[in-house]
């Protein structure tokens, strides 16, 4: 049964976990659904609270982009490699396997869990919902696209004007643009924004996602791998708040907490997904040869009768993915045990590390990370579509920024009344209008930019550049290219 924001507040006394005490399972687990002010009777349709936040995410149009935004490789280069859709349902099936196996051994060794009717599928199914969703706020062209529109506020002209009568504190927003504070922003507020709390998604699920419990306007904590970035903007601080009381996460500052421990999961399921997969990207495109990803595979694998195992296989390519099974399987075993044995420090907030740094196949990772640095990340198409992303996001940033702020000033000319025709109206303001407070401006002009497509960013950019006419996409789709909106 769902329960309220506010009940499970009033319960247990309306504050965080002060610093030095153990956060609880029973709070931890908690099926309060942000923005739900009232009491739900239970489903009918058999599934958990839990797996409806799955389903909620799934079906939900920000997560449909993914299937046209890059992972690493870009996508009209082979029809094999991921996409940022693939990795995340990759990456929820691994988190699923570990949330259940550590949802085992924590049933076993606390009876509170029992009393909460939570079971190990649903621990994996917290952990599942998460990860599916972990990137679900990076913007177009992969990784290079936080590092885009961090630039064009830091140096370009228009970047710096549109920042100018903004408070400290919603400037490091921009300043400091992060895919995991666009991707809570989405989640709660941009996705159903007709509802209080978005897709109010259980606050369970909500913590798990937010590996990063603390806003831009604080500077990252050296050592500590959940404060090394900002999960939630500004604006959005007070919905975090509301999360973690409702949690009970430790406070350890005015707006810094704990992270949720089952985040550490979910990081580590994205970690395992992100460098293991990525090696066999890379073989499938020739970026690296057989023998370059057995040696880090294997590694990670150690396993005497491996050798012979290989052997008798027919083909370098059933090899491979025979390896990458494996590894995944090994480091879902050895971080599920490991989250184990130190899960009363995670709660405790004493142990603020990655568990896949301290399990016994830390080396192979480490190993994985360095092929992926060295050889894969530095590939041409790799820069090839970091590079566009710079110049793409910047002009469409540029493009559209300067004709929000000349509506705003009431200094708008033809030119930008017609481009602020192509925005669609869930990112101005009020009645179609730009919106008064320039913070939310920007606000809306970054979901807008974030949130769109590698191809309709590309396709948009060229637009209003003048360097492509939309009369021929017109034809050869039987129809005009429709905006993003949600």
């Amino acid at each position: 049964m769902a329960v309220s924001v506010e009940a499970a507040v009033d319960r247990e006394g309306g504050r965080g976990q002060a610093m030095g005490e153990a956060m609880r399972w029973h709070s931890l687990l908690t099926s309060a659904r942000l923005g739900v002010s009232a009491v739900r009777g239970s489903p009918t349709t058999g599934r958990s609270e839990f797996q409806r936040d799955f389903d909620r995410i799934i079906f939900s149009s920000a997560f449909r982009r993914l299937q046209d935004k890059t992972q690493v490789f870009p996508l009209a280069e082979s029809d094999y490699v991921r996409t940022r859709l693939t990795h995340s349902l990759e990456a929820s099936s691994v988190g699923r396997s570990l949330g259940t196996l550590v949802g085992a051994g924590l049933k076993a060794r606390y009876p509170e869990i029992e009393d909460l009717q939570v079971s190990p599928s649903d621990i994996g199914a917290i952990v599942a919902a998460a990860c599916v969703a972990h990137d679900i706020g990076n913007p177009p062209f992969g990784h290079s696209g936080e590092d885009a529109i961090r630039l064009f506020f830091e140096t370009h002209a228009t970047g710096a004007d549109l920042l100018a009568s903004l408070s400290e504190a919603q400037r490091a927003d921009f300043l400091q643009f992060e895919g995991n504070a666009q991707g809570f922003r989405i989640l709660t507020r941009l996705q159903s924004p007709d509802n209080r709390g978005g897709l109010q998604l259980t606050l369970a699920t909500l913590g798990a996602f937010t590996k990063y419990p603390r806003g831009a306007r604080h500077d990252p904590v050296p050592g500590a791998v959940s404060l090394r970035k900002h999960g939630f903007m500004a604006a959005d601080e007070e919905h975090f708040a509301q999360a973690a009381m409702g949690l009970q996460l430790t406070a350890r500052a005015d707006g810094i907490w704990t992270r949720h421990p089952l985040a550490y999961l979910v990081e580590a399921a994205d970690d395992i997904c992100y460098h293991v997969v990525d090696v066999e990207d890379a073989y499938r495109l020739g970026i690296l040869s057989y023998e370059d990803v057995e040696g880090v595979l294997a590694g990670i694998i150690d396993d005497p009768a491996l050798p012979r195992r290989l052997a008798g296989m027919n083909d370098d390519k059933g090899r491979i993915e025979y390896l990458r099974a494996r590894s995944i399987n090994t480091l879902v075993e050895q971080a599920a045990q490991r989250f184990l044995a130190i899960e009363d420090r995670l709660r405790a907030g004493d142990c603020d590390v990655p568990l896949l740094a301290e399990v016994s196949a830390a080396g192979g990772m480490q190993a994985l990370r360095g092929l992926g640095e060295q050889r894969i990340y530095m590939a041409p198409p790799v820069v090839e579509i970091e590079a566009a992303g710079f110049e793409v996001l910047a002009g469409l940033l540029a493009v559209f920024g300067a004709a929000i702020e000349a509506q705003a000033r009431g200094r708008i000319n033809a030119r930008d009344r017609m481009r602020l025709k192509l925005v669609p109206t869930q990112f101005l303001g009020p009645n179609g209008g730009v919106h008064e407070d320039p913070y939310q401006r920007l606000l809306r002009l970054t979901d807008f930019v974030s949130g769109m497509t590698d191809t309709y960013a590309v396709s948009l950019y060229k637009k209003v550049t003048g360097i492509s006419l939309p009369g021929g996409e017109w034809c050869a789709h039987r129809g005009p290219i429709r905006p993003m909106t949600d």
